[in-house]
């Protein structure tokens, strides 16, 4: 009885978080609301376009669109009405301010930079993150535009 308490006490917590956190949804084009489908081709345009998705995050349902721009990565996540929420374009480290190169390799410690992403929130810089790796550990790192560690994460 007791381990059947716990798993449903278990269950209910994995299906809050996915709630929360949104479930990812593969779309084709045509599936997009017209205002996305317009937004979505405009942010394309000289891209390779990876593919369409749809997900709920804290109660909305936001669109993405994954594209290859000059031979990198380009996310551009819009609102139903096709107004862009956020974009995630990946980013060379050497390209970066000296100041965020710093400050991402005083986060990572010991561990290993990878792929480097700029956050762009409502056409504001907020953030870069990367994904840092120590042996099989991994983890995500963000600063700010400055270099300097976030209050929260972006």
């Amino acid at each position: 009885m007791r381990h059947k308490a716990a798993f449903a006490i278990m269950a209910l917590a994995l299906c809050c978080a996915v709630t929360v956190f949104g479930q990812e949804k593969r779309l084709k084009k045509s599936d997009l609301p017209a205002a996305v489908q317009k937004t979505a081709d405009q942010q394309s345009k000289g891209a390779t376009v990876k593919g369409y998705s749809q997900e709920k995050e804290n109660g909305q349902v936001l669109y993405e669109v994954a594209l290859i721009v000059n031979g990198h990565t380009k996310d551009i996540t819009m609102d139903g009405q096709g107004n862009v929420m956020e974009v995630e374009e990946e980013a060379d480290m050497k390209s970066l301010p000296a100041e965020v190169r710093e400050g991402l390799q005083k986060q990572a410690g010991k561990a290993n930079i990878g792929k480097v992403e700029s956050l762009t929130k409502h056409g504001t810089l907020v953030a870069y993150e990367a994904q840092a790796r120590d042996g099989k550990k991994r983890s995500e790192i963000q600063v700010g535009p400055d270099g300097k560690p976030l209050a929260h994460k972006e």
